[in-house]
């Protein structure tokens, strides 16, 4: 792979364009690590060789009489008086889909032309993966570790034979709530065809669906659980742990939420926040546009969704 040194900031800016993939910290929102992430580039686009004033010209003198003409900087271009040359509010930046407040991992921003892309990526309904960590034998009325203890209870009579039996039965009911979404018989023929052509994805985008849940450990009174799903939110995640607690006839309370897959962005591709620079930014803009370019029918999933959804809006770009 060929590098290219690049000195002067419009250059940088143009290759602002597409997705970039950030690990959110935990009790920051969403809006407060676009701004971080933005007042960052802007810090660092501002350090580079930035376009100088446009020139002012004036004409002076005596107009009957051979006029003299000046060329020099206008004073109502210069920074000083209009500020830095690149804001945050030159930028375009929109999330395909929140974590939430509390929830940590994968966090994919969409810059300028990748907006489009992030869009499209809503109406394909991806598939995200959740590392849920939850304790027993304690409620709160938020159903987060930080609420108020509303209830205390045992939990010795726990085993992990428990946990994953009653994890089961709730994979089941949502297996069986795909079909009966699509209006199919799960025991038909086309439930069958419907099932071969790969996950079936609900068509209203406020019905949560898991796909697999399981227990990845079990140190009591902690325990964690892998869940992958869509549609899912912050709320739906925490209320789950809860109602888990609840048929186990004991409490359960979530302790942490984190998102380590979305479709094919993993922790591995996401910056953490020393890597949220100008230069890291522009390298994993890069290595995401590969990822796309490397998954066609990822592409073209959403690509066809959003055509489904919207036929006017414009193809997204794989900026």
């Amino acid at each position: 792979m060929i590098s290219q040194f690049v000195k002067d900031a419009p250059t940088a800016w143009r290759l602002l364009n597409g997705i970039v993939c950030l690990y959110k910290p935990s009790g920051i929102s969403e809006g407060a690590v676009k701004y971080s992430l933005l007042t960052k580039l802007c810090n660092d686009l501002n350090e580079m060789e930035v376009r100088a004033p446009v020139d002012y010209v004036s004409i002076e003198g005596d107009t009957t009489k051979e006029m003299r003409v000046t060329v020099g900087p206008s004073y109502a271009d210069h920074p000083l008086v209009v500020g830095p040359r690149y804001q945050e509010k030159d930028f375009q930046g929109r999330w395909p889909l929140p974590l939430g407040l509390h929830t940590s991992g994968v966090f994919l921003l969409g810059l300028n032309k990748g907006v489009r892309t992030v869009t499209a990526m809503d109406y394909a309904h991806h598939v995200r993966t959740f590392h849920v960590s939850g304790q027993l034998g304690r409620a709160t009325d938020t159903y987060y570790t930080d609420g108020r203890v509303t209830e205390r209870s045992k939990f010795r009579h726990v085993t992990r034979q428990l946990i994953d039996k009653h994890l089961a039965t709730i994979q089941s009911a949502h297996q069986k709530s795909m079909f009966e979404l699509s209006g199919v018989d799960i025991q038909s023929q086309d439930a069958y065809e419907l099932a071969v052509q790969g996950l079936i994805r609900p068509a209203d985008p406020n019905v949560p669906m898991i796909y697999s849940i399981k227990c990845i450990e079990f140190k009591p009174p902690d325990f964690i659980l892998e869940i992958h799903s869509t549609n899912e939110h912050e709320i739906y995640l925490k209320s789950l742990i809860n109602e888990i607690g609840i048929k186990m006839h004991t409490n359960a309370v979530c302790t942490g939420l984190r998102c380590v897959r979305h479709a094919f962005f993993t922790i591995h591709n996401a910056l953490l926040r020393k890597h949220w620079t100008l230069q890291h930014v522009i390298t994993n803009i890069q290595d995401n546009k590969r990822i796309l370019q490397d998954n066609p029918d990822f592409y073209s999933s959403i690509l066809s969704q959003a055509r489904l959804q919207n036929p006017s809006q414009k193809p997204p770009l794989l900026a």
